[in-house]
């Protein structure tokens, strides 16, 4: 009972004259709540937790969800000073393929909108703004590079995106 799970739906938005169709998407969950108390007891008995991202309903059926989701809101729940989602790109790229460094809600949000994030980066910046306003930065960075979270705490530039409260 570690993440508490509630089912997701996909409405596809009909015409203006129909109501949006709901899709029942099956074991596909999303998260409604973590219980922070057995992260806690895992820490005081000096385990590292490894959480996989499946949630639990109130009847006990599991749900598989996104595990940039789960990551988001378990550094949520933790009040966590930093959460670092790590991919294998440079982080969320401009228009002309440039890497941006650093960004603040307002301009995560404008990046979905006008198309600058795309693909599997939208999912993962929603992450970052639904942590946000409970983790003082979120970061996106390239696991692929040696030493990367450090790297990416320590220098002045970092090497991947890093998103802020406005």
């Amino acid at each position: 009972m570690l993440i508490k799970a509630e089912p997701k739906e996909l409405a596809i938005e009909g015409d203006d004259q129909s109501a949006p169709e709901i899709i029942d998407l099956g074991k596909v969950g999303e998260v409604a709540d973590v219980n922070v108390e057995v992260i806690r007891s895992m820490e005081q008995s000096g385990f590292i937790p490894v959480i996989a991202p499946v949630g639990v309903d109130d009847e006990g059926n599991t749900y598989n969800i996104n595990a940039d989701s789960v990551a988001g809101a378990v550094a949520a729940a933790l009040k966590a000073k930093r959460l670092h989602l790590l991919t294998d790109v440079p982080g969320l790229l401009d228009q002309s393929g440039e890497l941006i460094t650093s960004m603040t809600r307002t301009e995560a949000f404008r990046a979905m909108e006008d198309g600058t994030a795309t693909g599997g980066m939208i999912p993962k910046l929603k992450c970052c703004l639904e942590a946000l306003p409970d983790v003082e930065k979120t970061h996106i960075i390239d696991g692929r590079v040696e030493n990367c979270v450090l790297l990416e705490m320590f220098t002045q530039s970092g090497i991947g995106t890093e998103i802020t409260s406005d």
